[in-house]
């Protein structure tokens, strides 16, 4: 059987579905030239052009449109029966992509208490990016924020992202006591990749926002927690999130108002899921439930 590359087909498949050369990259995790690299390799092997490169982006040539016709049902086709080959196995394992914010508050810490409940059940666990979706045979199970709006995918909510001003103990110890949004403006704020969302904040409040603003920022969360936590600042965090730190008195909620009310965090599987993922995700759900 003379096939092209199989990494070539799926990096067109992806583009071609999606109608972006990064989307795709976003959705197989590798960088956009990796996903060109793979897209000439499939047009040297066929010997046409499959897209039209132009100043807006790219689009199929008919030989491309005819390829990506049958492409799409064809990989859907071999992942669904893939699928249901796997739940039969005697061992059964499941593929985990998670956030390194819930991966390293609430999955990780709990893995002990899974395998005690399900010893049966192999896990492998990955970082998953807050771009990515549930890609095509890679994962099982996608813990992210935000809904995944393709078919024949389930989304359970886990967690509310409201995100609302908290520090330390020690940093108010040093800092004064804050009560009231005008406290806020004047103390040492941290950010996450940005400044936006303290704007947003000060907007929701009601009070003007300091200008500029100060303090650092930070390109991971988990980077940011460190830091609020340690002491060197107030930044704006999702409360659900962090359950344990408030409990703990690690830290403290400094105001009600809160921003991103409306949008949550998930846990996404197909449709319909194998035993051991259905397991999986009505453990977590269980796991994160807000205590009664």
């Amino acid at each position: 059987m003379k096939l092209p590359p199989l990494n070539s087909l799926r990096a067109f498949e992806a583009v071609a579905r999606l109608g972006s050369v990064s989307r795709a990259g976003d959705e197989l995790c590798v960088t956009h030239s990796a996903v060109s690299h793979q897209l000439k390799v499939l047009e040297q092997w066929i010997g046409k052009p499959l897209f039209l490169r132009g100043a807006r982006g790219i689009t199929l040539t008919a030989e491309g449109q005819a390829l990506g016709v049958i492409l799409t049902p064809s990989l859907t086709a071999i992942a669904d029966r893939v699928d249901t080959l796997m739940r039969h196995v005697s061992t059964p394992t499941i593929t985990v992509g998670c956030i390194p914010s819930i991966a390293s508050r609430w999955l990780v810490p709990n893995l002990a208490q899974f395998s005690e409940l399900y010893p049966d059940i192999e896990l492998n666990v990955q970082y998953a990016r807050a771009s990515q979706k549930l890609p095509l045979g890679d994962l099982d199970v996608l813990i992210t924020l935000g809904r995944d709006e393709a078919a024949q995918v389930k989304n359970t909510a886990i967690f509310s992202r409201a995100n609302r001003p908290v520090s330390s103990p020690a940093y108010l110890a040093r800092f004064g006591p804050i009560t009231a949004p005008a406290d806020v403006a004047r103390a040492d704020l941290l950010h996450d990749e940005g400044k936006s969302g303290w704007e947003e904040w000060f907007r929701k409040a009601g009070v003007p926002a300091p200008f500029p603003l100060n303090g650092a920022v930070f390109q991971d969360f988990n980077l940011l927690a460190t830091a609020v936590i340690a002491g060197h600042g107030v930044a704006l965090c999702p409360t659900e999130v962090f359950r344990e730190e408030l409990r703990r008195g690690d830290l403290v909620i400094l105001s009600d108002i809160a921003t991103l009310i409306d949008q949550h965090y998930f846990i996404i599987t197909r449709i319909p899921p194998s035993q051991a993922v259905g397991l999986f995700s009505d453990w977590f759900g269980a796991l994160t439930a807000p205590a009664l």
